[in-house]
């Protein structure tokens, strides 16, 4: 019963544990131009024996999802928002409004934060997608807020990536598709620890446009674009802010 218990200080303890999973999980980056929206993975492997875990979504053609923290909890959510997708489809025979679904996935996590025998989900969600009214992104809490964004950052050292967006943010706009994945990359290089580089098996992003057809680029696909921000120098001040940021745990669960 512990995430229906107010603790004395007017905080659920249940609900901060599962934003620490969020924390834990590898980084996701989102954002979003005039006419495209794009999400940026980091993929855990548990052993060199071992696959990627898949961290991108596709949930209907206008949509698609980047997680972390829980992958498994990721699963069930993504499983949800394409049913509730191919329902309002049958219905009304158009794709589901961005805003409108992720309220719905929103009030889903929110009920396992009040019920008793239900815990919360421990996982973090960047919603991308594209509607009548545009591009959009958003991001979901564990908690059930949900907030939309022009670029955001969650998971393992995310504040190094968020502190890349909030330089960058205003020349996203007016970006082309592929200046905006370079830029999705170069936020995400960011959020590595020391020694690490990106690589076209542990990086995947998705992106979705104004004519739909969410697409994921992975391994070959993404190459060319890992080719082109390799020479880019690393944002001054990302060192010391990496040197302050907690590791994220590899080995906790299925945490990623």
């Amino acid at each position: 019963t512990d995430c229906t218990t107010w603790s004395p200080a007017g905080r659920i303890h249940q609900i901060e544990y599962a934003m620490e999973a969020v924390k834990q999980g590898a980084a996701c980056i989102g954002l979003r131009s005039k006419g495209f929206a794009i999400v940026a993975t980091l993929k855990r492997s548990t052993s060199e024996l071992s696959s990627y875990q898949k961290k991108i979504f596709k949930i209907d053609d206008n949509m698609g999802i980047g997680t972390a923290g829980l992958v498994s909890d990721a699963r069930v959510l993504a499983k949800y928002m394409r049913t509730e997708c191919i329902n309002h489809r049958y219905v009304y025979d158009a794709p589901m409004q961005v805003g409108r679904l992720v309220v719905q996935v929103a009030d889903k996590s929110q009920l396992g934060t009040q019920r008793i025998g239900r815990r919360p989900y421990g996982v973090g969600l960047l919603v991308v997608g594209a509607d009548q009214t545009g591009p959009h992104l958003f991001e979901v809490q564990p908690s059930g807020q949900y907030f939309e964004y022009k670029g955001m950052a969650i998971g393992a050292r995310s504040q190094s990536g968020r502190t890349y967006l909030e330089r960058h943010y205003e020349e996203f706009p007016d970006l082309s598709l592929d200046e905006l994945i370079k830029h999705s990359l170069l936020a995400l290089r960011e959020t590595l620890g020391t020694g690490q580089e990106l690589s076209s098996a542990s990086v995947a992003v998705g992106y979705v446009g104004l004519q739909g057809g969410f697409t994921i680029l992975e391994d070959e696909g993404i190459a060319p674009y890992l080719e082109a921000v390799k020479d880019v120098a690393p944002a001054a001040g990302a060192a010391e802010e990496m040197a302050d940021a907690p590791a994220a745990a590899d080995g906790a669960g299925d945490a990623g």
